[in-house]
């Protein structure tokens, strides 16, 4: 089924050369429950409505991260994106940096950025996403674990070359 968009502003995403609309859709909530900073009990079914409808309105990027319901935003914003023509999908933006043990969910995610789990949170990502590309991916938190920025920086650029 073929949308017809409404126009909202765009702005260029720093030097990227990306347009993204100036209102684009957080996907924190759609994580639902069950974890340390969960938003309660969330039907995937109406999160999915949610973004369907900020599509249609003209929004073109979606905003979520691995730790959003431990990986289960991004769940639900692939069902999203597996659901639209590939001409109508919205830019995904997603982060990394925050590692969780599933057996402790209510326990705060560690602050990590080691070259090794950024890879290995990209993969994830982009497997629970659905996507072959995330748009823009970011750092969640800075590190805590003693990681050089250096290190974290260049993981980041080595996927970006990929």
């Amino acid at each position: 089924m073929t949308v017809q968009r409404e126009t909202l502003p765009r702005r260029r995403l720093g030097s990227s050369g990306i347009e993204i609309t100036t209102v684009g859709f957080g996907a924190w909530a759609a994580g639902g429950g069950g974890w340390a900073f969960g938003w309660g009990p969330q039907d995937d079914e109406a999160s999915l409505a949610a973004m369907r409808r900020a599509v249609e309105r003209g929004v073109n990027w979606i905003d979520t991260a691995a730790v959003y319901g431990l990986g289960h935003s991004e769940q639900v914003v692939g069902r999203l994106m597996r659901g639209l023509p590939a001409a109508e999908r919205p830019l995904v933006f997603t982060k990394c940096g925050l590692s969780w043990d599933e057996r402790t969910p209510m326990v705060q995610a560690k602050r990590i950025l080691r070259p090794e789990s950024i890879r290995a949170e990209c993969e994830a990502s982009l497997r629970r996403l659905g996507v072959e590309r995330i748009d823009l991916y970011q750092f969640h938190w800075p590190d805590e674990s003693g990681t050089p920025v250096e290190d974290s920086w260049a993981a980041m650029a080595r996927l970006v070359d990929e």
